[in-house]
């Protein structure tokens, strides 16, 4: 069952417009300095802030004392302004005074070391003592602010799992051995699923079971073991969060609630679909990843997003104005990237702009993050380019375009938590595996080809798509597999990557030969079948370190050792061999590495091997292609469909410059522009546009 969608309303007259503004922290600074940031949030056009996430100490400085004076007065003057306010349940990191006095509450790690207070979510989410305290704290603010005006929504924890992801203390301990109670119902059921006749680990019953702690040396755990561990730990997490919003909601029904997801493709560390279903609008911080692919990341995490919203709206809830402070390598955003990097979002279909936060900490870990107000203060180039974003964003709310939904494509790239989690097992073939960054590679490839995926998680419906590309998804139920079948036999094209469907959700292999998942059901949709698999790379010394393919494709890691299966001859295509020095080294001359098989009405595509991005994007183009229709692979575009106020449809067409440094031409447009952003015009065409470098134009019209 999946939470109603709900949004947060502002204080704007008829409560709509995108949601603009970030973390504000007041009680950081003297009150002297709060008008001066009210002032300051009028002249940037911002209408939202996220208020009290880190301020349990201020509110309960001790166990028997409350103070919300401080918090009444700074919401009051943000009401007075226009400011909405999404108040936190301040409980993501507890009060010192609570540690010294029930240090139980504190997570271990692997090691059975204590993680120590100091930073963030030192707790761990199976203490009955810590839930105790931040449920009286949920019930305090509810009933204090519940029914505050200026308050629209509830922003439960903050980003849940960035320290107690893995706790192994010993309430983790108890309730894992509860959690695998109830998953497998009986010892029996848990003992096959873990292949516990392996290493001699056969249990009696549910009180024998371990957790993964630290096992000595280099030694590998159960992989199925450990698939449960990360699954337990997401939903210890997911019922902490419950449980805080349970308790506001008992008291506050009538406002939304959400909490930040983590979602970048350097960290998806949830099981975000799951989560997804409990709030009642989805919202993520994204941090950008600096090189070349600062844009296209953010565009893959976004269309994960959009994935989870379901096509609703959703929320920025974290990002930044420029460098941060927690990376070995903390780029700054050259000028452009601000605004472009926002628009970007609202491109990929979200309705609000918020950024940790509104003004840079003078003290502590994150004095050094960037933020709206830096410490260079209001006359400086970062604070003039977040009024301009600020402008910018009125004038898409102006337009009407909060609450429009994004024009789905053609193609889904399927993501899946097991398959992530499962990635990263030492039990594997190879240990460079990565589902994630798979995901982003065929994403990439795509906008090369001049194309665009969605992405989309494994267990929702794909039927509306064309294509379903399936990459590195080690892990595929007998359900999954018989759907892709389906999909496939309905008419769908199913593209299957090297290291899909290798074992199902109990990490046990399917016999027979690989893909084993669904029982061989998968093989009979792709017409191939592999033996083994060939691991190169340079850590085997005089060994061909990358195989050549027929297409002058090139593979550096994994091949599939791969036949046609019996009886399928005729009709599986080889579209590429293994071919050149380094496949006759390893015995592959010769043997297919990209197929393509009819299954009923549609097609299954087998690419067995890794491949360079460029390699991906040429196979996507010459299979999926229309070169009456290609695009410029320059021009990242994408749609958002609404109706206007006379029930109309409308369309609001982005346009981004994906080139690192050259311009880009936007090709003759219909509509009117509403931001146009490091934009000129074209010599003679009226509706024609060269983006510079960072450059974005946005256009309205009307499609009725």
């Amino acid at each position: 069952m999946r939470r109603e969608f709900r949004w947060p309303r502002l204080l704007t007259p008829n409560g709509g417009g995108i949601a603009y503004g970030g973390d504000y922290n007041p009680d950081q600074w003297p009150e002297s300095v709060w008008n001066e940031d009210i002032e300051l949030m009028r002249r940037a056009h911002v209408n939202t802030v996220a208020l009290a996430i880190f301020s349990w100490s201020r509110i309960q400085p001790r166990e028997d004392e409350w103070d919300f004076d401080w918090l009444d007065r700074i919401i009051a003057k943000l009401g007075e302004a226009g400011i909405a306010v999404d108040l936190a349940s301040a409980t993501a990191s507890a009060p010192m005074w609570l540690y010294e006095r029930h240090p139980e509450v504190l997570p271990r790690d692997r090691f059975g070391h204590v993680v120590n207070p100091g930073s963030r979510q030192s707790w761990s989410p199976t203490s009955p003592v810590f839930k105790e305290y931040a449920l009286a704290m949920c019930r305090r603010l509810a009933e204090r602010y519940g029914d505050n005006p200026t308050v629209t929504a509830w922003h439960i924890g903050n980003e849940y799992g960035w320290n107690n992801r893995h706790d192994y203390s010993d309430s983790a301990q108890a309730a894992f051995r509860d959690w695998c109670e109830r998953r497998y119902g009986s010892v029996e059921a848990l003992n096959d699923a873990w292949g516990t006749a392996f290493w001699s680990q056969h249990v009696n019953s549910f009180s024998e079971v371990l957790i993964p702690r630290h096992m000595g040396g280099d030694s590998m755990v159960n992989p199925a073991q450990q698939l449960d561990f990360e699954r337990f730990g997401n939903d210890m997490l997911l019922d902490f969060y419950k449980a805080e919003r349970d308790a506001i909601e008992a008291i506050c029904p009538d406002k939304p609630f959400t909490t930040n997801f983590m979602v970048s493709t350097d960290q998806c560390v949830m099981d975000y679909a799951q989560w997804s279903d409990e709030v009642d609008f989805v919202s993520n911080d994204h941090y950008f990843h600096e090189g070349e692919s600062h844009l296209d990341e953010l565009a893959c995490s976004d269309a994960l997003m959009g994935g989870l919203a379901q096509g609703k709206p959703w929320y920025v809830m974290e990002h930044s104005t420029s460098g941060v402070q927690w990376k070995p390598l903390n780029a700054r955003k050259r000028h452009g990237e601000l605004v472009r990097d926002a628009l970007a979002h609202v491109a990929f279909g979200a309705d609000a702009i918020n950024f940790f936060q509104w003004r840079q900490s003078r003290s502590g870990a994150e004095a050094f993050h960037s933020a709206m107000v830096p410490h260079a203060g209001a006359d400086s180039a970062l604070f003039r380019e977040v009024c301009e974003l600020g402008e910018s964003l009125q004038a898409l709310s102006d337009a009407g375009i909060q609450g429009s939904e994004m024009e789905r494509s053609r193609a889904a790239i399927l993501f899946h938590a097991d398959s992530e989690w499962a990635t990263r097992s030492e039990t594997l073939p190879t240990m460079k595996l990565n589902h994630w960054h798979d995901v982003r590679d065929w994403y990439r490839a795509f906008l090369d080809a001049g194309l665009r995926a969605d992405v989309t998680p494994l267990r929702d419906d794909w039927s509306g798509y064309d294509i379903i590309v399936l990459p590195t998804v080690l892990v595929l139920s007998d359900a999954d597999a018989r759907r892709i079948a389906e999909f496939a036999a309905s008419g769908g094209t199913v593209v299957v990557g090297y290291a899909t469907g290798l074992v199902d959700e109990s990490f046990r292999v399917g016999l027979g030969g690989y893909p084993g998942a669904g029982g061989g059901l998968l093989r009979d949709v792709l017409g191939v079948r592999t033996e083994e698999f060939n691991i190169v790379g340079d850590e085997a010394q005089g060994e061909a370190s990358a195989v050549g393919l027929s297409n002058g494709a090139c593979s550096r890691l994994w091949q599939s050792v791969a036949t046609v299966a019996d009886g399928e001859a005729d009709d599986v295509a080889v579209l590429a061999t293994y071919e050149g020095e380094g496949a006759e080294d390893w015995e592959l001359g010769g043997m297919p590495a990209l197929t393509r098989h009819a299954y009923g009405a549609g097609v299954g595509y087998y690419v067995g091997c890794d491949l360079r991005r460029e390699d991906i994007a040429r196979f996507v183009e010459a299979e999926f292609g229309d070169a009456s229709i290609r695009a410029d692979s320059r021009l990242m575009h994408t749609r958002r469909i609404g109706v206007d106020e006379n029930g109309n449809r409308v369309a609001f067409d982005f346009y981004l410059n994906r080139g690192p440094k050259k311009p880009v031409n936007v090709p003759e447009f219909t509509g009117v522009p509403l931001v146009e952003h490091r934009c000129a015009p074209v010599a003679g065409v009226a509706h024609g546009r060269v983006l510079q470098r960072n450059g974005v134009l946005i256009t309205r019209q009307r499609l009725d």
